[in-house]
């Protein structure tokens, strides 16, 4: 096998222009220069958060009413979609809405922005979406943002000995320009601007205000010659690198110390420059400076010692955090905490935090409640490209409507069961609820998605099925059921037998859920044809007017006129329970329906109702199922005619419903274990 080389490799794929242009480097002109040509190169923290969100582009849409963002950034543009966050775009319009404000300055920027919500609700993929997206925008055109650096031609004791001494917490350059010259120096720079206007806040750090103060003296008050001493620097952000994204993680009592917000002194720098005192022997590289420019990340906030709590008063409120030994500094940062309920319960509850409840804007991150945005979480992980084991249809499904059936509030109405609000929240119609209904009934339910499975649980007994049906080839619901409520006894999260006795009421109701669809999926492969289901609804609608317009039909047999065949409506309409008091108003509805279309123009088809083709497909299914005789799959003796009849059936299950082999197999043999106890399909 040749030898590869490396070198040439490498340098073949490494572009060295992308990396000359994100390591610009320029003297101070150059830089008023690039924002004159730019001047959104000096927005805030808040003003690039928003801006690098909104750069990625929205989609609207409409639900109960309501016309619904959604932010393409969610889908996760970085990583494949790693991180995409599904199913809480109002929650997210509410999070975007908070960076509009703080952007345009209107108080929010001012605040503790706190996602609050139930373990494994996607809060801390929001946080990592938001540092993920905030590296990524620094590296572009339309995301640069620029520091500066002193420098000196030899060594000086002003920069410590050194000829380089970085701005320690990459502040913006134009904070060099003195306070007193400032209005005037916006106000001319402003009028050449026709976007984005210049604002200038804030000071510089005590170490580079120090360095400043000694080359003042050196050159006389010359800040001409000051700032020849500058170099300024484009700014890469990068939490790897504790370059304007920080993170802080609570520890216990013992190991925490406010110096890892806020910086310490270097004390083998105090031999060097004779005083604890020396802004240049402080080390600012707490998680407040480093994440200057950018954002901090408070992981589980509330869990935080109230010492450190303490210090996000002034870091919000005043922008501005308090180094040991030294003045107040400003900084320009996103603060960002996440917290879940107990710990939230806990800072309500305590009246000695009211200036931090009141400096903190609360955005909920519930779990998702409906049916197809949770399947979409499992269906990144478990899918055709990362897995060696087929997964039978509604698989991942069932498993997410067992985990929002825990997270449901139990229906006010009685004639409402839970399944029935899952359905109805999935966009599903049912008789007597419009969009309007279903709004209330989600205003209602005040906590609802705020209990119950997380998406961690499911994936993890996903994962545990898979391990052990690896050889069975295949995937399928009961073997997730299997996992899912063996694993409840030891699940850390459900406290007390009531939850446990519920949550295995709600996998009855699933089990049950997944019994109707196998049935009807396999009913489907039966009467799969659809022109002898629209020769059927034809028949329906012509008994259904001549019986509403009392009229009689002729018979195409006998051409004779006879009454509307009653017998034969019921026979269709019992199938999805329309009783005998009701079936004058079901076929009122279905003329005054197809009345309405007619006159749009529009011709009736009976996919346009889902009861009645669910009631059509039952009727097919039963005058067709007798020819299979799906009872004799399971015994023993299957003669060559019936045998020929199920692998069709079969092949059907395949090429139309998504099944292997194996498990189109298990679901006939399943429908058929049904049929041999006398069971029939439900709607």
């Amino acid at each position: 096998m040749p030898n590869m080389d490396i070198k040439s490799f490498v340098t073949s794929h490494f572009n060295a222009e992308d990396f000359s242009h994100l390591h610009w480097t320029g003297d101070f002109q150059n830089y008023t220069d690039l924002v004159l040509k730019n001047p959104r190169i000096t927005r805030n923290a808040f003003q690039r958060m928003h801006d690098m969100i909104m750069s990625y582009g929205t989609s609207k849409y409409t639900e109960y009413k309501k016309e619904i963002t959604r932010y393409h950034f969610f889908d996760d543009p970085f990583d494949n979609g790693k991180d995409a966050i599904f199913g809480i775009d109002v929650h997210l319009m509410k999070l975007v809405n908070f960076f509009k404000s703080a952007a345009m300055g209107y108080g929010t920027e001012k605040r503790v922005l706190l996602l609050h919500g139930p373990v494994g609700s996607a809060k801390s993929s929001i946080s990592r979406l938001l540092k993920k997206g905030l590296e990524h925008y620094s590296k572009t055109d339309e995301g640069a943002l620029y520091t500066y650096e002193w420098y000196d031609s030899e060594p000086t004791e002003i920069l410590g000995g050194q000829k380089v001494f970085p701005c320690p917490m990459h502040e913006e350059p134009l904070k060099l320009i003195p306070e007193e010259v400032r209005p005037k120096f916006v106000e001319e720079l402003n009028k050449k601007l026709d976007g984005h206007k210049v604002k200038i806040k804030g000071n510089v750090n005590p170490a580079c205000r120090y360095i400043f103060e000694q080359y003042m003296r050196k050159y006389d008050g010359n800040w001409a010659k000051v700032v020849g001493h500058i170099r300024i620097k484009r700014l890469i952000l990068s939490e790897k690198d504790r370059v304007g994204i920080g993170t802080f993680q609570p520890k216990d009592e013992k190991n925490q110390d406010s110096t890892e917000l806020t910086g310490d002194i270097n004390y083998r720098k105090i031999a060097q420059y004779g005083s604890d005192s020396d802004p240049r022997a402080f080390n600012f590289d707490g998680e407040f400076n480093i994440a200057n420019r950018g954002i901090v990340e408070f992981i589980e906030m509330l869990k935080l010692d109230v010492a450190f709590l303490y210090d996000l008063l002034g870091a919000s409120q005043e922008q501005s955090i308090k180094p040991k030994k030294f003045a107040q500094t400003y900084i320009d940062e996103v603060i960002l905490g996440h917290t879940n309920e107990p710990e939230y319960r806990k800072l309500q509850n305590n009246e000695f935090m009211e200036a931090l409840r009141d400096r903190t804007v609360k955005i909920d991150v519930p779990y998702i409640t409906r049916l197809d945005q949770e399947v979409r979480i499992y269906q990144k992980d478990f899918n055709e490209r990362t897995l060696n084991i087929h997964i039978a249809p509604h698989t991942l499904e069932m498993a997410s409507t067992w985990a929002i059936l825990t997270r449901l509030e139990e229906p006010k109405k009685s004639d409402l069961t839970k399944m029935q609000k899952l359905k109805l929240y999935n966009g599903k119609t049912l008789p007597g609820y419009n969009e309007d209904n279903v709004k209330e009934l989600r205003k209602e339910a005040v906590r609802e998605g705020l209990e119950g499975i997380s998406p961690r649980y499911i994936q993890d007994k996903i994962s545990n099925a898979i391990v052990k049906n690896a050889h069975h080839g295949c995937l399928n619901p009961f073997m997730v059921f299997n996992e899912l409520e063996s694993g409840l006894k030891h699940h850390a999260l459900i406290n007390s037998p009531e939850q446990l006795d519920h949550n295995k009421e709600m996998l009855s109701v699933t089990r049950q859920e997944y019994e109707d669809i196998v049935k009807n999926d396999v009913m489907k492969a039966i009467s799969v044809d659809e022109s002898a289901i629209q020769t059927l609804c034809a028949n329906y609608i012509d008994n259904v007017k001549a019986y509403t317009q009392k009229e009689k039909i002729r018979n195409k047999y006998s051409n004779k006129l006879e009454e509307a065949d009653e017998r034969f409506m019921r026979s269709i309409e019992e199938k999805i329970d329309i009783p005998e008091s009701r079936k004058d108003d079901f076929r009122r509805e279905i003329m005054n329906y197809i009345g309405a279309l007619a006159i749009e123009g529009k011709l009736f088809n009976y996919k346009m109702n889902e009861r009645l083709h669910r009631a059509l497909e039952l009727k097919l299914f039963e005058d067709q199922k007798d020819s299979i005789k799906l009872t004799t799959i399971i015994s023993n003796v299957v003669d060559k005619a019936t045998q020929e009849k199920i692998e069709v059936v079969k092949s059907r299950l395949m090429k139309n419903f998504g099944y292997c082999e194996v498990c189109a197999t298990d679901a006939l043999n399943f429908v058929a274990s049904i049929f041999a106890k006398g069971d029939s399909i439900k709607s």
